[in-house]
């Protein structure tokens, strides 16, 4: 199979394969849309989207605060605003611009019900007139204007479901007209601001990590083979496995999101490490004497089913991805899992027609490099079987302390988790937390009761009424819009426009104001009541304070909703794409457990095949499940949470891990068939495979640790996680897999005199 015309003809396929997909033209395509990370096929969800059909999708809009030094209070500062809002209401995709600046309330005289401006400039005693009166007003102060006068909000609405290239266009529109307006100062925040600004750092972190990946590995390559051959073959192999993965993806219509910006260095050092065993074993071969042909296919030969399994279990922890119900999370794990398969593909088909074209015919067989590493195996072996109690015992108790952390993990995540919180963009939204009572919306499904004859009787305000003031102190929201704020409105207009009477009316005053409901309802201008008044929303804005603390007050809210409101009378409901994201984190941090015990079944069941032994498997499972142990144990010291970004790592973790152990039985196995006692065949393999297992690491380690350079949470958290896992994965397979492996000795040699010499494998152990 791997002779010298077949792998020629090998490396000529492989040639093929590449001409033919760059004549297919695959075209880069960038892409975030946070609801992909949404639990899909959820009823929640469900809800949600019967919710946005009747009213309308709670996040489009675009927060813009423009500020003044000296106070917004100024009329030339007022006029250049108006000027503003008039242009920006003037864009395309954009359906209404709402400021103080253009907002009317009524007034209720015996004339009727007419509409006065809030805000009025016309001259000084007009201006001071208003000032004094929307500072006293619960429904504008910290909501329209700042706290503290300095800033004047205007409330974008755009175009509903826009798309991303619209988005995009609209942002830069208004971005022009703020930019040229010259105020002070302004902030903005909202959906379309924050795709446009993750699509920008994707498309430079994925070139970035692309091009810091490939230097990486020329600089190892360089460092373990110190031959010209010994970087340009691998790197010719992993450039052509990683180039036709992502020409799969982008032929297959998948677009470049914010997980595949962590895919090229996955899939280069998995590929790597993979090409260092071959190497290195290659390598070897040639300084026994073998002739080149001959260590060339004597390599392939004896690692073929030993990289085929590794690139298989890694895959497969990919790949549990896929039972995660967020869509995002499903094409990384499908596609990295295939490109995983694909990049063994490429080794196979390629190195060794290019290890017959340009490696040596013959190596120097003194090579001290080779020396101080069968020296310091050979130390680091005698060492662990004179202290083995005490490697027991250390991996005892750091494991017990472990479990002990996993336990106290918390499940929290923020809108703009993939962001540090320094970043400019989450410094915005923070921003808009402060001044205006939260960027996050928070949306309520109202219905009617059973007894109860639409949204606006009496007794069913009385009941809102006790939800917006729960949800007013709990939520510590901004101001809140429902039925019942029309209500107030149209009380406060009875009372001459007072602002303490912005309150629930007595029911004499309800029964006065009441026919003016429909005038008011037509003039608010935005979703509300449901054409037949039994549905409505209760809309508001809270700070983001991260998915555990939602889920506190949400539990909260859920029982005082069934203790206190009336069901007879008001239905209520927690919806909106906030709660989505926030569930999602609890969601997929659950699935993910789920799909990280298949995953360990499913390695389980591969070695027990491979080796046909239970307890082999067992062996080989126990020192991949502890690292992951260990590395809740960092999280928890690390005060880093459970989230979206942080529970994908577990399963990812365990499948690149895994694949040191199974060189090492894979290896151990072959020695045992010699005929070779326990404790010599795990002496030798420790010698043999310890060097390739402590290089392959040091390379998956290097190269995952330039994600920790990434400004996505997603990245930076998968390079930091992963590379400890991997450290803890190498302690475990050098230091308690042969502790562990030492006691079937006993066994092996009680087969041995049973079955005779000529016994295969490890059948009975």
């Amino acid at each position: 199979m791997f002779e010298r015309k077949a792998s020629l003809w090998g490396l000529a396929i492989a040639i093929m394969i590449s001409i033919a997909l760059a004549l297919f033209r695959p075209q880069a395509v960038f892409d975030y849309d946070f609801e992909q990370f949404f639990p899909q096929e959820d009823e929640e969800l469900t809800f949600y989207q019967g919710f946005r059909e009747k009213f309308e999708n709670d996040n489009d809009y675009l927060l813009i605060a423009l500020g003044r030094k000296e106070g917004i209070f100024d009329i030339g500062f007022l006029e250049k605003a108006l000027q503003v809002q008039h242009k920006l209401d003037s864009l395309e995709f954009v359906e209404s611009v709402l400021s103080l600046l253009t907002f009317q309330e009524p007034v209720l005289n015996v004339f009727g019900m007419r509409y006065l401006p809030v805000l009025e400039w016309e001259n000084d005693g007009k201006l001071q007139k208003s000032k004094q009166k929307l500072k006293s007003h619960p429904q504008y102060t910290g909501n329209l204007i700042s706290g503290d006068g300095e800033y004047l909000l205007l409330i974008l609405k755009n175009q509903q479901m826009i798309s991303k290239e619209d988005g995009d266009f609209l942002f830069q529109e208004v971005k022009k007209i703020l930019t040229d307006a010259d105020f002070d100062k302004y902030y903005a925040a909202g959906k379309i601001k924050a795709q446009g600004e993750f699509v920008d750092l994707l498309q430079g972190e994925f070139a970035f990590f692309l091009s810091i990946s490939i230097v990486l590995i020329m600089l190892l390559l360089f460092l373990i083979f110190r031959t010209w051959w010994g970087v340009l073959l691998p790197l010719v192999v992993l450039l052509f496995g990683i180039a036709w993965t992502i020409a799969i993806m982008l032929l297959s219509g998948k677009a470049l999101d914010v997980m595949s910006v962590m895919q090229p260095t996955i899939l280069l050092v998995i590929g790597l490490s993979a090409l260092v065993h071959y190497m290195t074993l290659y390598l070897q071969k040639l300084r026994s004497g073998l002739t080149k042909d001959e260590a060339i296919k004597s390599t392939f030969k004896n690692l073929f089913l030993a990289i085929f399994l590794t690139c298989l279990t890694t895959a497969l922890g990919f790949s549990t991805l896929y039972f995660t119900s967020a869509i995002s999370l499903k094409l990384f794990g499908v596609y990295t899992a295939l490109g995983v398969m694909v990049m063994f593909v490429a080794v196979v088909l390629i190195t060794p027609g290019l290890l017959y074209l340009l490696s040596p015919l013959e190596v120097s067989k003194s090579n001290r490099y080779n020396e101080f590493w069968q020296h310091a195996l050979a130390k680091s072996f005698r060492w662990i079987l004179q202290h083995q109690v005490l490697v027991l015992s250390s991996f005892t108790v750091i494991s017990a302390l472990s479990i002990i952390a996993l336990a106290n993990l918390k499940v929290n995540g923020y809108l703009l988790d993939n962001l540090p919180r320094e970043h400019e963009l989450v410094q915005e939204f923070e921003f808009f937390d402060q001044e205006f009572g939260g960027s996050k919306p928070l949306e309520f499904f109202l219905e009617v009761g059973d007894s109860s004859e639409n949204i606006f009787q009496y007794e069913v305000l009385k009941e809102i009424d006790k939800l917006e003031a729960y949800v007013r102190k709990e939520y510590e929201t901004g101001a809140i819009v429902s039925p019942l704020s029309l209500v107030k409105v149209l009380n406060q207009a009875q009372n001459s426009g007072n602002a303490k009477a912005f309150t629930m009316p007595s029911g004499g005053q309800y029964q006065r104001l009441k026919p003016y409901l429909g005038q008011a309802l037509a003039k608010a201008g935005y979703a509300l009541i449901s054409e037949d008044l039994l549905q409505a929303r209760l809309s508001t804005r809270t700070a983001d304070i991260g998915s555990f603390r939602s889920s506190q007050l949400n539990k909260a809210m859920g029982l005082f909703v069934e203790n206190e409101i009336n069901g007879n009378l008001l239905q209520v409901k927690l919806t909106g794409t906030s709660n989505l994201i926030d569930k999602s984190h609890v969601t997929i941090s659950d699935q993910m457990t789920k799909g990280l015990g298949v995953a360990i079944v499913l390695v389980g069941l591969i070695a027990g095949f491979l080796f046909r032994s239970w307890r082999v498997s067992f062996l080989i499972l126990l020192p991949n499940v502890l690292p992951l142990l260990w590395m809740c144990g960092v999280m928890w010291l690390l005060d880093i949470d459970l989230k979206l970004t942080t529970a994908v790592i577990f399963t990812v973790a365990f499948g690149i891990a895994v694949d040191d152990s199974i060189h090492f039985m894979t290896k151990l196995q072959t020695e045992l068939k010699k005929g070779r006692s326990m404790l010599y065949a795990l002496k030798r393999t420790y010698l043999e495979t310890g060097k390739a297992i402590v290089m392959t690491s040091i390379v998956l380690v290097s190269g995952f640790l330039v994600l920790t350079f990434s400004e996505f949470g997603v990245t930076f958290y998968t390079g930091l996680l992963i590379s400890l896992a991997l450290v803890f994965a190498v302690l475990a397979d050098l230091m308690l897999l042969p502790i562990l492996l030492l006691p079937m000795q006993r066994v092996w040699e009680k087969k041995k005199e049973r079955k005779g010499e000529g016994r295969k494998g490890w059948g009975d152990l």
